[in-house]
């Protein structure tokens, strides 16, 4: 009886040492290819200039990917998938080139910083140019013009010129 009562006793011990703790899943940007073309526009993305973006969705193996930020920002603020998104990368322009944005330039969009209206020009049209860093943000917009955004700034109506 004692030894049914003293195993008793240990196993919540024994359950508490056998959980692991719970992974937090990381999600990191994916390459893009050569022939990849931009999931909004059909375009290939590496043929043009500028920053680049792309969304992850819950549940999907495919990553939407995307020849500007400003087509990523068309797509992830459409009401039918903005509850579906999970991640959004776009290149750190004060890291990359732009006329040939690098695959490990690219950061986390929620917490990048934006500027638009800038005379740069991307694809297709005024860029959203993307900086891992406000002082980054603010430096290109000095030389360029444009305004700093951060990510909950921009939306359709900046991006339709409203």
């Amino acid at each position: 009886m004692k030894k049914l009562l003293g195993l008793l006793l240990l196993m919540p011990l024994l359950f508490a040492c056998s959980q692991q703790d719970s992974e937090v899943m990381t999600i990191a940007a994916v390459p893009i290819h050569e022939h990849d073309r931009c999931h909004m526009c059909g375009m290939m993305i590496k043929k043009y200039p500028g920053p680049k973006g792309q969304v992850h969705l819950k549940g999907l193996q495919v990553t939407p990917k995307f020849c500007s930020t400003r087509d990523m920002f068309n797509f992830a603020l459409q009401s039918e998938n903005q509850r579906q998104v999970t991640d959004l990368f776009v290149h750190d322009m004060a890291k990359t080139d732009w006329e040939s944005p690098e695959d490990s330039a690219f950061i986390d969009a929620k917490t990048a910083w934006y500027v638009y209206g800038a005379s740069k020009k991307a694809v297709m049209g005024p860029a959203v140019a993307s900086f891992g860093t406000k002082e980054g943000a603010v430096k290109f917009a000095q030389e360029l013009g444009g305004i700093v955004l951060s990510y909950d700034q921009i939306d359709t109506q900046l991006l339709a010129g409203e």
